[in-house]
């Protein structure tokens, strides 16, 4: 009886007092003991009331069902595909839809209505994968923020390859508490490749510069993440598979890898590229200089103009203990000259590109060690007293000096004499 009195009253109410009204109606329907035949009334009116001219009244439906689990299904479906600012507060929250309503609702709805459905709590792979598929970036960068998402690694993946050059994409994907080394990969890759063609739009650098940089960041940040992973695991595999199918996977890379300390990447590498198990590769491995080793990094399609380079390196790492203090995934000084060195004592000729790359690898961890050395220095004279550069401290008056404030005091006449004697 009073579903039928609300039903009489709504035709004349406004569109507040309607909603108002449904409200009430939805709370009562939720809450308290209702006959049957009120029930199936007062179905009947939020079913019209999906109709309804104003949104008032099926924006009030929506706040009241939007969370329940004893809402009436059919409602949830209509209040889902209604416009944005009603359809959110189902799409967010409704235990009532599955995972096929997810999708279509996906398909169908705005950015507001994507962004909805990427942030509910423990999103399923499959709802997360359709998402990734097609939704714009506002949904995207919601479903990367949203740690509680079921994202498959291929979902990840296919996010980078629709928005890896936003910034705010990348920035979302690499907040997440953790992310595979493949994807890892393919966001540094994205970056470089996005960082490099501003600078040469900009011409800055000349195009054959900027794909240099950008190569060896890659490859940097490759190693980086490699040596996050265990020295060889399935996301060491996972890595190489990705590195391979994106072009990445070359011999330089693996070269780098190997004076990275890492062998773990490396033996990946040779496992993707030959088929052999990882196991065998890593045997063969141990013994560089057998023509074994020899026929398995043939048969990875590697030139033979680099074979010395990685037998040498693979020996080096034996036998040389690596720097300690260097950066995870940073270039390793002994190993590349126990490596030029071997190479520098073959065919000039024949290995100089080979030379040359080494002198570049060289010149990288030079700069890295310089930069750690310094403040390493700078962290020691923190706490000592101040000193005067060029002249003792106890000899030189205070008076003229330039001074920081660090305390380091410079007596800028001695400073001359000294570069004058040099």
């Amino acid at each position: 009886m009073i579903v039928r009195k609300f039903i009489q009253w709504s035709q004349g109410a406004s569109a507040t007092a309607r909603a108002n009204g449904v409200a009430a109606l939805a709370r009562a329907y939720l809450y308290s003991e209702m006959t049957l035949e009120d029930r199936r009334e007062a179905e009947s009116a939020f079913f019209a009331l999906l109709d309804d001219p104003s949104p008032l009244p099926r924006h009030a439906m929506a706040e009241g069902f939007a969370g329940a689990p004893d809402a009436p299904p059919v409602v949830i479906q209509g209040l889902a595909r209604d416009s944005s600012e009603i359809s959110t507060l189902v799409l967010a929250r409704s235990p009532l839809l599955a995972d096929a309503d997810l999708m279509d609702c996906a398909v169908v709805g705005d950015a507001a209505a994507q962004a909805a459905i990427a942030l509910r709590a423990d999103l399923s792979p499959a709802v997360c994968g359709s998402l990734a598929e097609i939704a714009g970036r506002e949904a995207i960068i919601a479903l990367a923020v949203n740690e509680t998402a079921n994202l498959p690694d291929f979902a990840l993946r296919r996010m980078v390859e629709r928005f890896g050059d936003d910034g705010e994409v990348r920035e979302a994907l690499l907040g997440r508490s953790w992310l595979p080394a493949a994807v890892r990969a393919a966001l540094a890759d994205a970056a470089a490749r996005t960082l490099s063609a501003f600078i040469v739009s900009r011409q800055w650098i000349s195009t054959a510069r900027g794909e240099r940089i950008a190569q060896e960041c890659r490859d940097r940040a490759t190693t980086i993440i490699s040596a996050g992973c265990a020295a060889y695991s399935e996301e060491t595999a996972a890595l190489a598979a990705y590195l391979r199918a994106s072009s990445q996977l070359t011999p330089a890379l693996s070269l780098r890898a190997l004076l990275c300390g890492q062998s773990g990447l490396f033996e990946a590498s040779l496992a993707e590229l030959t088929g052999l198990s990882a196991k065998r590769v890593a045997g063969l491995a141990r013994e560089p200089w057998s023509d074994a080793f020899a026929a398995i990094y043939a048969k990875a399609g590697f030139p033979a103009g680099l074979l010395l380079a990685f037998r040498s390196t693979l020996a080096a790492l034996a036998r040389i203990k690596t720097d300690g203090d260097a950066d995870e995934g940073a270039l390793r000084l002994p190993l590349i000259q126990a490596v030029l060195a071997d190479c520098e004592q073959g065919d000039a000729v024949a290995l100089a590109k080979v030379i040359s790359l080494l002198r570049r690898f060289e010149l990288d961890a030079a700069r890295d060690k310089g930069r750690r050395d310094v403040a390493r220095i700078q962290a020691e004279a923190a706490d000592a007293e101040p000193v005067v550069f060029g002249l003792p401290s106890t000899l030189t008056p205070r008076l003229g000096k330039a001074s920081d404030d660090d305390g380091l005091l410079v007596d800028l006449a001695a400073l001359e004499r000294e570069l004058v004697a040099a």
